[in-house]
């Protein structure tokens, strides 16, 4: 067969244009922008190359020069959004000017950010104030844990929470002049401060124009603030709550009027909750509600009666919402404790979701020995949710759960009665492609060796599972058995394992070929791995627990 040779330039335009959309717009640009070629510097010059750039990563400062000095004034006209480092973010904002750019997205936002840039007297104040009408910070301050027992620490902040929401949320609410869309995010399981509006004036953190915000709050009752008027403009609102238990002043009267501008509303519970009631009374205000999505786990229940079933969604919510036309949700419920395990089954939870006019929904059953503000005991953890399954973050699953793809969770945390043998294991690595985060709590031994056998040769081998995205490992409260189960090479693959917190807790690292030591670049024992000095790595992005065992790492 005769094979000819076809060069770049000899495919027509819509095929070039395919190609280069599948590359990032900052190396197209950057590569094909103004060469001495007419039809790929006018293809290169389409607003879909130009829209949105990312100014992320970046090490070579000639890169930001020829932008600068180059690119940007010639396609400023097209710029509708800026994705940058702060470090960049001066410079390319007064590059030229862009008519049309109105969303910002900061990576590795940091409260100086906001005392620096979100100023009367800075040389961005036009842009900020006139401009930007949606507003993205991936917030870096440290706030907490995800999956952490003391997910709220103020000890890790600088600052109270309260004092951190007058002086950032509160500041970029009254200095961003024409904000409508705000989002905060965290960068990976480190949590930011919280928004707290708690004894702070009602006028505290208010917009007449805000109508979509995502934020983390410090407990329900800043929810509650939120939409006690303040945002009279709120169609969107998206909020993770921190600390759901904490009580509220009487003296505090909210405003309980109902929400008939919310459209959307997202509530997730980082912590198990007994306020059931008091989510429900703050939903039922929500009438005219078009999308709900809930994440929540409630302890607190004594008896199976008690559990929330397909039947108390339905009776308790959905009835109030009439407009509603998109339900997302994962409700899990604590019963117990239990004089003896296995008295309730997914099956007869399942029965119940038919009262719930959704098609696709499912249900799990998993007993655990002790759960959030529980003792000792056997408790049952009975979970309703739709699908697919669309949260991050699960934790209490156990040996038995649907078999069901969990495309979205980056945390898991496991815990079970009966030993997580290696077969177990292999299922979970299959039912959860995107791990990053496991937990695993669990002091019962193994059971097997996790050894299989294969039909073809009839040897037995190790089947040895892979977990190419995890990056952070807590064993901490297992039994030695699964210390061995990961950090076996011949039975776990983990290859983005990097730190371990060992017997003293004091924490490890290994710094590339060299060996695993407790100790910092400055000789200090590494007591809290995100504020080590561990250069020439400057960003911290997570760590892994481990218990001691006889295994030797090298």
């Amino acid at each position: 067969m005769n094979r000819s040779n076809v060069h770049l330039l000899d495919l027509p335009d819509e095929i070039l244009f395919v190609i280069l959309k599948k590359l990032d717009n900052i190396d197209v640009l950057y590569s094909l922008f103004d060469i001495n070629n007419g039809r790929l510097n006018i293809l290169v010059q389409e607003n879909i190359f130009s829209n949105i750039l990312k100014f992320v990563s970046i090490d070579n400062t000639s890169i930001i020069d020829r932008f600068c000095i180059d690119i940007l004034p010639r396609i400023h006209h097209n710029v509708k959004c800026f994705i940058f480092d702060p470090v960049f973010m001066e410079r390319i904002l007064l590059a030229t000017d862009y008519p049309n750019l109105t969303k910002l997205k900061i990576v590795d936002f940091q409260k100086e950010i906001a005392f620096n840039y979100f100023t009367n007297q800075s040389s961005l104040r036009s842009i900020f104030q006139e401009q930007i009408t949606n507003l993205i910070l991936i917030n870096n301050d440290k706030g907490g844990r995800r999956g952490s027992s003391d997910i709220y620490d103020e000890g890790r902040m600088e600052c109270s929470p309260k004092i951190y929401t007058k002086d950032v949320y509160d500041h970029i609410l009254t200095f961003f002049k024409n904000l409508k869309k705000l989002t905060i995010i965290e960068p990976s399981v480190m949590l930011y401060p919280p928004l707290s509006l708690h004894y702070l004036p009602s006028t505290t953190f208010s917009s007449p124009i805000l109508t979509h915000l995502y934020i983390n709050i410090n407990g329900l009752h800043d929810c509650l603030c939120l939409l006690d008027g303040r945002l009279t403009k709120l169609t969107t609102l998206c909020v993770n709550v921190y600390n759901i238990d904490i009580e509220i002043s009487p003296e505090i009267v909210h405003n309980m009027d109902k929400s008939f501008n919310l459209k959307c509303f997202s509530l997730q519970l980082f912590c198990p909750s007994q306020d059931y009631d008091e989510i429900v009374s703050l939903l039922r205000r929500m009438s005219n509600l078009e999308k709900l999505t809930l994440n929540i786990s409630i302890y607190n229940r004594k008896r199976f009666i008690d559990v929330i079933s397909g039947a108390d969604v339905q009776h308790d919510i959905l009835n109030y919402m009439p407009q509603l036309r998109s339900f997302t949700f994962y409700i899990c419920t604590y019963v117990g404790p239990v004089t003896s395990p296995y008295k309730l089954s997914s099956e007869a939870i399942q029965l119940t979701l038919a009262n719930i006019r959704q098609p696709h929904i499912s249900s799990m059953v998993n007993y655990v020995h002790s759960v959030v503000h529980f003792g000792e005991g056997f408790r049952a953890a009975c979970s309703i949710f739709s699908l697919p399954f669309q949260f991050d973050y699960l934790q209490d699953l156990g040996n038995h759960f649907p078999n069901i793809i969990f495309s979205y969770v980056t945390y898991l945390l496991l815990r079970d009665i009966i030993p997580f043998e290696h077969e177990f294991l292999v299922r979970i690595a299959r039912s959860f492609p995107s791990l990053k985060h496991l937990c695993i709590y669990n002091k019962k031994s193994q059971v097997s060796d996790g050894l299989m056998t294969l039909s073809s040769d009839n040897c037995q081998l190790h089947s040895i599972i892979a977990y190419p995205h995890l990056t952070i490992l807590d064993i901490k409260f297992s039994h030695k058995d699964y210390v061995e189960q990961f950090l076996n090479e011949t039975k776990t693959f983990v290859p983005c394992l990097t730190e371990l917190e060992d017997a003293t807790g004091f924490w490890s690292h290994k710094p590339g070929t060299g060996a695993v030591t407790n100790k910092d670049n400055t000789g200090s024992l590494i007591s809290n791995p995100s504020v080590s000095n561990v250069s020439p790595w400057k960003l911290f992005c997570g760590y892994y627990i481990a218990q001691p065992s006889k295994i030797n790492i090298r």
